[in-house]
C-alpha cells in the first residue's frame, strides 16, 4: 500500500506543468559583494553601481529573488578600505565586485578564493593582480581603463585647447606602476608639442596645493591629471585649484568635469561596470576568473566643460566639440 501510494505521489508531481514545479523548488539565492573606494553619497558611483545592476538583470539575475547584492562604501580612507574588504571577504559571497587597486590590493590580502571582478584598473599585471592579461591565473579578472598610448592624447587636447600652453605639470602616484608609465608616454611627445614636461606627485593635499601654486607663477601653464587613488581622493581640491589658477587641465575620467574640470578622455567608466556585469554572470554559471581573460577598454570618451572654458577665457575649437561624447554647458 506504502509503495502505491509513493508512486502514485511521484505520477502527480510528474503530471504537474512546469511552472508549477519551478514554484516548488525556488532558485538558488546567490550572493555578490560590491566594495566602493567612496562615501554613499558620492554623485559619480550610483550611476555606475545602477548601470551593472542593469545588465546584471538582463542576464537574469533579480536582487531578490536568485540574487543578494552586499555593498561596502568603503570611503577613500585605506584603513577604511581594508577593513571593510576584510568583512567582505570573510561573508564568502560568490563573486565580489571591487571597483579598483585600492580595494583589490586589501581583498587579495584577505582572500585568494573568492572570484573577484574589477570593473576598473589600470595595470592589473603590473600590480601582481593578474599572471597575464590572457591567463589572469588566480581569483582576480576583470577590465583595464586605460592603454598607455591614451596618455599622448591628453597632451594633445590640451595644446588644442589651449595652444599657449608651454609648460604642463602631470601630477601622477609615483607608487604605482601607472603613473611613471603614463608619465613617459607624455614625456616622449612633449617636444614635438613644444611643451615642456614635468612630473608632480599626488601623495597629499599639501603637495598637490603647492605644486600647482609653483606652476601658476609663470604664465602659459597647464595640468594634466593622470589615473590614481590619490586622484580620486582629491578629485575637488584639484579641480579648484585649476579653477582659482586659471589653469586649463585634461582629466583621464569624466567625473573631474562634471565637478567643473575643462575636459576629460579616458575610457567610460559606466561601459566598463556593464561588461563586468557579464564577467559576473560566467563566474555565477561556474567559470573561474583564472580563465577569463583581462580585457582592455572598448569605449572611450572625450567630455568637455564649456562653462569652465569661458571662465578660462578658452574657445573650445569646432574639431574637438565634434568630437565630444559629451558637453556639458
Amino acid at each position: 500500500m506504502r509503495r502505491r501510494k509513493f508512486i502514485a505521489g511521484v505520477a502527480a508531481t510528474a503530471a504537474l506543468p512546469l511552472s508549477a514545479r519551478a514554484q516548488q523548488q525556488p532558485e538558488r539565492m546567490r550572493r555578490i559583494g560590491i566594495i566602493l573606494p567612496a562615501a554613499a553619497d558620492d554623485a559619480e558611483f550610483p550611476a555606475m553601481v545602477a548601470a551593472f545592476l542593469q545588465s546584471l538583470a538582463q542576464l537574469g539575475w533579480t536582487v531578490g529573488r536568485n540574487v543578494r547584492i552586499d555593498t561596502r562604501w568603503a570611503t577613500a580612507n585605506a584603513a577604511e578600505i581594508h577593513r571593510h574588504a576584510a568583512e567582505l571577504a570573510a561573508l564568502a559571497p560568490d563573486v565580489i565586485l571591487a571597483y579598483g587597486s585600492s580595494t583589490v590590493g586589501p581583498l587579495l590580502q584577505a582572500t585568494r578564493t573568492v572570484p573577484i571582478v574589477f570593473p576598473i584598473a589600470g595595470d592589473p599585471v603590473a600590480a601582481g593582480f593578474v599572471d597575464s592579461l590572457a591567463r589572469p591565473g588566480g581569483n582576480v579578472t576583470g577590465f583595464m581603463t586605460l592603454e598607455y598610448s591614451q596618455s599622448a592624447k591628453w597632451l594633445e587636447l590640451l595644446k588644442q585647447v589651449a595652444p599657449d600652453v608651454t609648460r604642463v605639470a602631470v601630477l601622477r602616484n609615483p607608487a604605482t606602476p601607472t603613473g611613471p608609465a603614463e608619465f613617459g608616454i607624455i614625456q616622449a611627445v612633449a617636444p614635438s608639442l613644444r611643451v615642456e614636461v614635468n612630473p608632480a606627485n599626488m601623495r597629499d593635499a599639501g603637495e598637490i596645493e603647492r605644486t600647482i601654486a609653483v606652476l601658476a607663477r609663470a604664465p602659459n601653464g597647464g595640468l594634466i591629471v593622470t589615473a590614481g587613488a590619490g586622484a580620486q581622493v582629491h578629485r575637488d581640491l584639484i579641480v579648484m585649484l585649476a579653477a582659482r589658477h586659471k589653469l586649463p587641465a585634461v582629466y583621464y575620467e569624466r567625473s573631474f568635469v562634471a565637478a567643473g574640470g575643462l575636459m576629460s578622455y579616458g575610457a567610460s567608466y559606466i561601459d566598463q561596470f556593464r561588461q563586468s556585469a557579464g564577467y559576473v554572470d560566467r563566474i555565477l554559471k561556474g567559470e573561474k576568473p583564472a580563465d577569463l581573460p583581462v580585457q582592455a577598454p572598448t569605449k572611450y570618451e572625450l567630455v568637455v566643460n564649456l562653462k569652465t572654458a569661458k571662465a578660462l577665457g578658452l574657445a573650445m575649437p569646432p574639431s574637438v566639440l565634434a568630437r565630444a561624447d559629451q558637453v556639458i554647458e
